[in-house]
This record gives C-alpha cells, sequence and structure tokens, in this order.
C-alpha cells in the first residue's frame, strides 16, 4: 500500500464548508478522478483516509493536511492534478507528495492565522492586543453539544500581533483546541470597544511543527 500526503485550500465560499460536507466531496472526487483507494477490513469498508486539525466551518486555509492510502502506486504529481479538477471551486489541491514514516497529527503542534478585522480601530486593536497578552489567562466561553464551556484561550496563544493587515496570530495546538474565534471573545473580554461590525475572516496561513521560541511553524512536507 502507497501513502501519500496531501495539502489542499480552502477558499472563498468553500470555507463554509463543514468538515463533514468536505470528506463526502472529497471521497466523491477520489472516485470521479479514478485514485486507486485501498480499503479498511470488516463489515462496511471505508477508504483510508487519515484527517489531521481541520479548519472550524466559516474559516479559510491555504494549510489542510490528509493522508490517503493506495492500494497501488501511483504518481503523486497526476493523482494532485487529478483530484484538483475533481473537486468544486474553492476546494484546491495544492501539493501530494509520498508520506514519510511517521505519524502526521505528530507534525501539527501548530497554526499561523490572518484574521481581518473591520470596523475597529487601530488604537483599539493595539490595546486590546497588549491587554490580551499580558495576562496570564484570559476566559472565553463556546457553545459545544454539550452546552456552554469555558476555557481559557490565553494560554495557548504564541504570538499575537496587530498590523494594518487585521491580525497575526500563532497558537499552540492544545486540548481544548483553541481557535481564532476564541481569540477574538478573548479581545472583546479585555478591551470593551473591540466589537468588530462585520463578521472577521478567519486564514490559516500555515500548520506544522511549532517552535514556540520563535513562533515559528515548520512546513509538514519538508520534516
Amino acid at each position: 500500500m502507497q501513502k501519500l500526503r496531501v495539502r489542499y485550500a480552502k477558499r472563498g465560499r468553500a470555507r463554509f464548508t463543514s468538515h463533514r460536507d468536505f470528506g463526502r466531496a472529497f471521497e466523491r472526487a477520489l472516485r470521479r478522478a479514478g485514485v486507486p483507494m485501498a480499503y479498511s477490513s470488516g463489515f462496511s469498508p471505508h477508504p483510508r483516509i487519515s484527517y489531521a486539525n481541520a479548519s472550524p466551518t466559516v474559516a479559510a486555509s491555504e494549510a489542510e493536511y490528509l493522508e490517503l492510502g493506495l492500494s497501488q502506486e501511483c504518481d503523486p504529481a497526476k493523482v494532485r492534478e487529478a483530484l484538483d479538477a475533481a473537486l468544486p471551486p474553492g476546494l484546491d489541491v495544492l501539493e501530494v507528495v509520498v508520506a514519510p514514516t511517521g505519524a502526521l497529527a505528530d507534525l501539527l503542534t501548530g497554526s499561523l492565522w490572518r484574521i481581518t478585522v473591520v470596523g475597529v480601530g487601530r488604537d483599539v486593536v493595539d490595546r486590546a492586543v497588549a491587554s490580551f497578552m499580558s495576562r496570564e489567562s484570559v476566559e472565553v466561553q463556546r457553545l459545544t453539544k454539550n452546552g456552554i464551556r469555558s476555557f481559557d484561550a490565553r494560554q495557548a496563544v504564541v504570538l499575537l500581533a496587530s498590523s494594518d493587515a487585521g491580525l497575526d496570530l500563532v497558537t499552540r495546538h492544545q486540548e481544548p483546541l483553541v481557535r481564532p474565534d476564541d481569540v477574538l471573545a478573548g479581545l472583546a473580554v479585555v478591551e470593551a470597544g473591540f466589537t468588530p461590525i462585520e463578521v472577521p475572516v478567519l486564514t490559516r496561513i500555515s500548520q506544522g511543527r511549532l517552535d514556540a521560541s520563535t513562533a515559528s511553524i515548520a512546513d509538514p512536507f519538508r520534516c
């Protein structure tokens, strides 16, 4: 069995695609592209696809990853081309390589996000960022299937910086997983004036192995 590692993007309206919707679309694309998938054993076999740390619904991304188990060897470049053509617009396959040994999830320990905020003055953003980063903890709440959950959004944040383009955010992947919208909620907690007039646009720029000392993210295709 050959194992391939896939990097794909969610762009434009495709950012509203849930992880479950993407999974269905991707399996249809595999069939259309004629990719010779390996299947699990048992009464109801499934194609061997391993997803890793999918972005939340409404977030765009340039760095989503999964791995495929194939029943025969294929040229990764041809698989990338065929899958990209078979997926709907906005779900774009960027790169496919033969997967090295080791678990993909072990290489995805941090993410770099870009957050576009509309309707908040730069002075307010700067104050909110400075206040958030100066605190040891910032408690926020999130609605889950089990009800309202409170947790600390600060501990996962390695870097948070403002610019004319918005916010750059580097987070550590941990339990509970802190998402960019959790950090935005935390900014509103520490700065009352932080109230965007539009829903912020969240884009994952990269994810990979985090170096917390430099807030850098190593490309999992190059590890």
